[in-house]
């Protein structure tokens, strides 16, 4: 039996691990996963790919809890994106998480009553596609109601390496806050990367970590700015920054601008290649529904007009 030293010293090096994979990746699969860590010459798992609930046998408190991307049959997963996410949206300062099964008893559902109790850190790996991850650490447990059959959870300080659990309600408000500004990021680009099969719209470019899904409306406008596949165009990083520096534009019937301030340069190879997209048309997504919204083009061309000079 593990002393508490023990189980804390290896739970550190396990949010340590997963951190060092977040900064390399952009999401978490099951490739980066399921290898575990290294710890005291033992290999230690991070999560159990049958159960979202898991403590590895190694430690005396729950590890981490897993919220699955469903698969629907015949439709595209990110057309339920906004609905399987709705509660990350929707919550003030913690989030249900349903128990595993209908047995509150059941050993999966004690780990998250005892995890409660003892206020334990743990990972949250909250799915944003089929079999992709964002890992959110830490998240405790802070409600834990047998007859509803689901646990509150609330965030801490993601910034801090063994950040506490947030006793007041605006500290748990702005963890929250900082969770669903990321996972609108990481669900809008896998989803419009998926829309258009994981390429540039302009280039063609098939590399995901050269990608960014760029918004025709920003996020900061609450009412055009959506986190919808229509409102998202995948781009190389240079691209992207040249649209969004309003360099290039894209008209309502997906045609392609230059402004006249690069036309009228002429230094190199990549400029050239820039100015020889006036007048393409960007790709086309696979499906017809997943096309760029027309008025909201049309809307973000009239910047263009304005602002390329």
């Amino acid at each position: 039996m593990r002393s508490p030293a023990d189980d804390a010293a290896l739970r550190l090096a396990a949010f340590n691990h997963v951190r060092r994979l977040c900064e390399v990746h952009a999401h978490l699969t099951a490739a980066e996963l399921s290898p575990g860590f290294q710890f005291g010459g033992e290999r230690i798992p991070l999560v159990n790919r049958q159960r979202g609930i898991f403590k590895p046998r190694q430690m005396t408190y729950l590890l981490s809890i897993r919220t699955v991307y469903p698969r629907p049959g015949s439709r595209v997963w990110y057309d339920d994106q906004r609905q399987v996410h709705q509660q990350i949206f929707a919550g003030d300062e913690t989030i249900d998480y349903a128990f595993m099964g209908q047995n509150p008893d059941a050993a999966d559902n004690r780990w998250l009553r005892e995890a409660m109790v003892e206020q334990i850190p743990v990972i949250y790996f909250l799915g944003v596609a089929p079999g992709r991850y964002q890992a959110v650490l830490p998240a405790f447990i802070v409600g834990w109601d047998q007859k509803q059959l689901k646990a509150r959870i609330a965030f801490g300080d993601s910034d801090q390496p063994a950040a506490g659990l947030a006793e007041s309600g605006a500290e748990r408000r702005y963890a929250l806050r900082i969770v669903k500004q990321r996972l609108h990021q990481v669900s809008f680009r896998e989803a419009v990367l998926a829309a258009y099969d994981g390429r540039c719209a302009i280039t063609g470019l098939p590399e995901p970590k050269l990608l960014d899904a760029a918004h025709i409306i920003a996020d900061n406008d609450e009412e055009q700015g959506l986190p919808i596949v229509t409102n998202g165009i995948p781009l190389s990083k240079l691209h992207h920054a040249a649209f969004d520096a309003h360099l290039i534009g894209i008209d309502s019937n997906c045609q392609i601008h230059v402004s006249e301030r690069l036309l009228e340069q002429n230094d190199g190879p990549m400029l050239l290649a820039l100015k020889q997209l006036q007048g393409q048309i960007i790709r086309a997504p696979n499906r017809p529904q997943d096309r760029p919204d027309r008025d909201r083009l049309a809307l973000r061309f009239e910047h263009f007009k304005t602002l390329a000079q």
